[in-house]
């Protein structure tokens, strides 16, 4: 484990760190951080979806603070720009796994059949759903899922 103690070797916050970065990464910051507005709205907007919808479906909330983890900042061996960075990707990547995990609640209950399609990425609900296709195990397992996707959500906890 890398100790907290070790402290940076560019000022807390220096000229030193523009000087030495490159000029495309300087120009890019403005591109990345303004990606924390529709990250922001994105983060509200879902909020309020599952407060809405998942109350009605009886679907367990997501809780919010078991993905949007911002501690990295508090490192002492990391600059200013480093520690701002690490509060943007903390939030960033938080908000976006949020919203994933509120997403695959949504489609296993609305819609738990897989893609024929095979997918880059299975988020760990997938597995749940029904092969695609399977029209006589969807009409007869859909309520299912919902009872056990109920369920397991709400043991988690």
């Amino acid at each position: 484990m890398i100790k907290n103690s070790q402290k940076p070797n560019i000022g807390v916050f220096s000229y030193k760190f523009f000087a030495r970065a490159r000029f495309g990464f300087l120009i890019t910051i403005p591109t990345i951080v303004i990606m924390v507005i529709p990250a922001f709205f994105l983060d509200m907007m879902a909020t309020l979806y599952q407060l809405i919808n998942f109350k009605a479906y009886e679907i367990p909330l997501v809780e919010r603070k078991k993905y949007i983890v911002i501690d990295r900042h508090a490192l002492s061996y990391l600059n200013f720009m480093e520690k701002f960075f690490c509060v943007y990707c903390g939030y960033f990547n938080g908000v976006m796994q949020y919203v994933s995990e509120i997403a695959a609640r949504t489609e296993e209950f609305w819609c738990p059949i897989k893609h024929a399609k095979k997918l880059e990425f299975e988020h760990e609900r997938y597995d749940n759903y029904l092969e695609f296709g399977d029209s006589e195990g969807y009409h007869a397992k859909r309520k299912n899922i919902r009872l056990t996707m109920r369920a397991e959500l709400k043991e988690k906890k």
